[in-house]
């Protein structure tokens, strides 16, 4: 490459910050202005002696090098003649310890062709070349951090063992802006000082590729989030003074006129939706300022239902003035579903599920679900309907008819259900805060258990009305797998209920955990549940209706719900209240890997309040693989102080963390 050369000797770059592997295409350098170079005068025939020293060159500004003194060092200067044959190798880097940051060598790592190939067998021909290959990296490197007069040379120093490619970097001086400007930005009114503080440079910053980009993403972001649709951001332009050491910078910047949002049109394409509905799901209404992070958000919305495979979403000129008017196209997805699972679960026994859902079988995200359970313990068969984004975002409408013959150490019971509910969900894409739940139950259960006194069996019928309502906040950091923060919850049900008579009473459950993140890759986590039947005792309560406690999802190395009062055959009776606690440490062993040291506690009474008395504890370790979208939880856990009965060792398995 060449550069030309002014008359006061000071050189213009003519290249840009363009760096292998770095994301600085968009930045472009050019010149300084050049002065005029006057035309030579004739040079006459002459016989020229080889050996003389050559002539000055009229206006060219410097002189000839004095070929009498040391050379300049080139830019790679490889030495390889004492190698022969092939030869494992190292490499160093010499002369960048004090200014090359993490991100310089972690790219450098990424691309060097010596570190591809450290400790592999070479010669000396390849050696010349990698290191060739090396050396230029690390220039573009060093170049796009600020040091445009980098030069790096090798040499190879013989090793008994190895031979050691050495690359010696002389970055020289460091260039910074002495201008920073934003031509046009004026055009933005009052956003003016917001746009200069995103895009975030200033003279006398160093000149560094990924600076200038990810100021320019951060000017593109910013002002079509704040109301410009059709703002233009253009390329950064960086005019390079080698003499003075420094640079200029400039990016053009045409706002636009800042718009309101109009009204969401539905383009060509499969409709899925109608713009109404999608209007539902926007965050956006009609008249708020134009930000363009709410189309993003919309974007995704739209994916998270799963009834499309792409969507388009895009500002298009208002039908009233000063509006943006939004285009939302979409391509259908499979609208259906078939799932299955199969497993087994101690106190639960073997249990097989099949479920074929339509997600859309009544416009738009109405959908039905058939539903199937098999199992020793558990048959089920249900017809679920469930409207998504129920007249406003991720709100859902949920109807159900269901009929099941659930059979537990505590009871038997043959229960047809109809159930309703409006909720408001959390999920993994859109975590939230507060979430809510009003619902409506009607059942009729034939249930069988046993008289407490004698043991003997005794089958009774109820018909059960219930308001369940729930209310809940989360103030972790994930869904699936927490590391900090804290999570409450509260279930109020109020229910009446037929068996000779009509009587009522209400449950009440209370949940609390939290996270912490002692050491790096450590989370300590705990929680707590307490829970309450008040106005009926419980025996009057249907069986399938009152408090259990043991299980993977609560003290951890018993049965399932096998703590708490006993009958005179050892079986479960359940009960009017409960306390519960749990604590675990979750550490990250290693990769993808980690073990969980956990300690329960709880127990089921029968009086209406919760106590901390005669408590069961368990105690075990579990096992942890994180995936992308949760941990896989393997427990294993025994009880600490068994009642009889008690299995010795009690295993589950789920995905997700236990709380």
């Amino acid at each position: 490459m060449s550069l030309p050369v002014g008359r006061r000797g000071q050189l213009l770059a003519t290249v840009g910050v363009f760096v292998v592997g770095c994301p600085c295409a968009a930045a472009q350098v050019r010149p300084a202005a050049e002065p005029s170079v006057p035309a030579s005068p004739a040079i006459e025939p002459q016989h020229l002696d080889p050996q003389s020293p050559m002539a000055p060159l009229p206006g060219l500004g410097v002189d000839w090098p004095d070929l009498s003194k040391a050379p300049v060092e080139p830019l790679v200067v490889p030495t390889l003649a004492t190698l022969t044959g092939e030869a494992r190798y190292s490499y160093r880097i010499d002369g960048i310890d004090g200014v090359a940051s993490a991100l310089l060598r972690d790219r450098f790592d990424q691309l060097s062709t010596l570190a591809t190939n450290d400790g592999q067998p070479a010669n000396a021909a390849q050696l010349d070349r990698r290191a060739r290959e090396d050396a230029s990296l690390l220039v573009s490197l060093l170049k796009a951090d600020g040091y445009y007069d980098a030069r790096v040379a090798t040499r190879v120093e013989p090793n008994a063992r190895h031979p050691l490619v050495v690359l010696d970097a002389d970055p020289g001086t460091r260039y910074t802006f002495s201008g920073v400007t934003l031509s046009g930005v004026a055009g933005a009114g009052d956003k003016e000082a917001l746009l200069r503080k995103a895009f975030g440079l200033h003279a006398g910053d160093p000149v560094n590729s990924d600076s200038v980009v990810a100021g320019q993403s951060a000017l593109v972001t910013t002002i079509t989030d704040k109301g410009f649709p059709f703002a233009v951001v253009g390329d950064p332009e960086i005019v390079v003074d080698r003499a003075a050491h420094s640079a200029t910078l400039d990016v053009a910047v045409v706002p636009g006129a800042q718009r309101r949002f109009g009204h969401i049109v539905m383009t060509s394409g499969q409709q899925v939706f109608d713009a109404v509905h999608v209007q539902d799901i926007a965050r956006f209404t009609p008249g708020n300022p134009y930000d363009a992070s709410a189309l993003v958000d919309l974007r995704r919305a739209l994916i998270q239902t799963g009834l499309v495979s792409t969507v388009k979403v895009a500002p298009v000129e208002g039908k009233e003035p000063g509006t943006v008017d939004i285009a939302v196209g979409v391509e259908r997805a499979p609208p259906h579903t078939i799932a299955g699972e199969i497993g087994y679960g101690t106190g639960e026994g073997a249990r097989s599920e099949v479920s074929w859902t339509h997600r859309n079988l009544f416009p738009p995200e109405g959908g039905l679900t058939l539903r199937g359970v098999l199992g020793t313990q558990e048959q089920l068969a249900s017809v679920i309907f469930r409207r998504n984004n129920f007249n406003g975002r991720d709100r859902i409408l949920t109807a159900s008819v269901t009929a099941s013959n659930l059979t537990r150490n505590a009871y038997q019971a043959r229960t047809f259900g109809l159930a309703a509910s409006l909720e408001r969900q959390t999920n993994i894409f859109f975590q939230k805060k507060w979430t809510w739940s009003l619902g409506g139950e009607l059942l009729a259960s034939d249930e069988r258990d046993v008289i407490v006194s004698t043991g003997a069996p005794r089958r009774r019928t109820y018909f059960i009305g219930a308001l369940p309502t729930t209310l809940s906040y989360d103030g972790s950091d994930d869904l699936l797998n927490p590391s900090r923060g804290f999570r409450l919850s509260g279930r109020f049900s109020p229910e009446l209920s037929l068996e000779g008579n009509v009587f009522g009473y209400s449950r009440v459950q209370l949940d609390a955990s939290t996270y912490r993140t002692v050491t790096k890759g450590t989370v300590l986590a705990g929680r707590i549940r307490l829970g309450t039947i008040v106005g009926a005792p419980r025996d009057a309560i249907a069986p399938s209706r009152r408090f259990y406690a043991g299980g993977g999802a609560s003290v951890r190395g018993y049965g399932y719900q096998d703590i708490g009062p006993r009958d005179p055959n050892n079986d479960p009776i359940g009960g009017r209240s409960l306390s519960e606690f749990s604590i675990e440490a979750r550490v990250k062993a290693f990769g993808n890997f980690g073990v969980v040291p956990f300690f329960d506690g709880g127990n089921i009474y029968t009086s209406g309040l919760p106590k901390l008395t005669d408590m069961r504890y368990g105690a075990g370790i579990g096992l942890r693989y994180y995936t992308n979208f949760g941990p896989i939880r393997i427990d294993v856990g025994t009880p600490v102080n068994p009642a009889k009965g008690d299995p010795r060792v009690a295993v589950y398995v789920s995905l997700g963390q236990a709380f």
